[in-house]
């Protein structure tokens, strides 16, 4: 152990900490307030509503506590625990190149980490939704999702973290600002593919029908000024019974998506208030702002990977014995949520602004 073992381990524990006891604090203020809907709500919920949305949400946090717990000893094991020398050694035994092997660690690792969050996914899904009445899902399509999700993240990912090894291995001190353009570029391809390719593999999306919904629909867009690819219908109750309605896509790819289970529960006044909402972020160029900010983010993020790598306590003080790029990339991608958890209040309060 090193200083920057403890400079971890002290961020770590603020991180959590803070994490539980604002929980903690917002549980003990649902239950305060679960007897009693808000009064500017009083005419349109029911009490058994109110009382019903505060018990999901108590629900909710609570195994949210549980998930947080785990993720945290998982990752005290991939570190300091040794976890992540152990299976980097168990790839270096086969006779692979250095980078197809480091790959596979990657991916080992990212494996087991789906692995240990997928029991609380299923619980989410078939205990709580299910209490709850949102649950429309089956066990073979949540195992289909899973699976499915699995190999386009193998499919489209690991080539991409391929392509930055070799630019961390190939390019010089300088890796990172082509790292940095790599990311970006594989970023605005899945903002203008996602729509069209990837969605639908998970859902079905159908035009809207002609009549007096979509023409209002058509008349609000128009008036903002958004230029879509069209309005459309996507199957949210095969899964779930909540509601959404979003706009996705870059460019000339841009649709609106509105759930069905939204549109079965909402009057064309609710329906335009909700696509109201949606389009204020757009008239207010939050998106292209919230991208710009991650590529900020990011640039920062990969210079510092840049220094950090070269650092030798970098690698000792989060249980590491041989450094390399591969091992530097890893470790960075794992804990730097831990420090990036103080700027959360920040970007909280700029979500919040956008919202309102």
């Amino acid at each position: 152990m090193n200083t920057f073992t403890y400079v971890f381990l002290a961020a770590f524990t603020l991180s959590y900490g803070v994490q539980f006891w604002l929980s903690g604090r917002q549980k003990q203020y649902v239950l305060q307030h679960r007897e009693q809907v808000p009064t500017a709500f009083s005419s349109r919920v029911s009490l058994e509503a109110h009382q019903k949305a505060a018990d999901y949400t108590i629900t909710k946090s609570k195994l949210h506590d549980i998930d947080s717990v785990v993720g945290m000893v998982f990752l005290l094991l991939l570190t300091l625990g040794g976890g992540i020398s152990l299976v980097f050694d168990f790839w270096s035994t086969f006779e692979l190149s250095p980078l197809t092997a480091s790959l596979s660690a990657v991916a080992s690792i990212f494996v087991m980490m789906t692995l240990v969050e997928m029991p609380f996914s299923l619980y989410q899904t078939f205990v709580v939704e299910e209490k709850f009445g949102f649950n429309k899902n089956t066990v073979p399509q949540f195992l289909k999702d899973q699976l499915l999700s699995i190999t386009l993240t193998m499919a489209i990912g690991m080539p991409i973290l391929a392509l930055i090894l070799w630019v961390m291995d190939s390019i010089g001190e300088l890796w990172w600002l082509y790292a940095w353009g790599i990311i970006i570029s594989f970023s605005l391809l899945m903002s203008w593919l996602f729509p069209t390719v990837i969605a639908p593999l998970f859902n079905k999306f159908t035009p809207m029908e002609d009549g007096p919904l979509k023409e209002r629909i058509q008349e609000l867009l128009q008036r903002c000024g958004f230029n879509s690819q069209g309005i459309f219908i996507m199957d949210g109750s095969r899964r779930s019974g909540h509601g959404n309605a979003y706009f996705t896509g870059f460019g000339a790819s841009k649709r609106v998506v509105f759930f069905d289970t939204l549109l079965e529960r909402l009057n064309p006044d609710e329906i335009e208030a909700v696509l109201a909402h949606e389009l204020g972020h757009f008239r207010h160029h939050h998106v292209i702002k919230r991208i710009a900010l991650m590529f900020f983010v990011s640039f920062i993020g990969l210079a510092l990977l840049g220094w950090l790598m070269n650092q030798d306590w970098f690698y000792a003080g989060l249980g590491i014995t041989q450094s390399s790029n591969y091992m530097a990339l890893l470790l960075f991608l794992l804990v730097s949520p831990v420090f990036l958890f103080l700027l959360r209040p920040f970007m909280a309060s700029y979500s919040r602004k956008n919202e309102f």
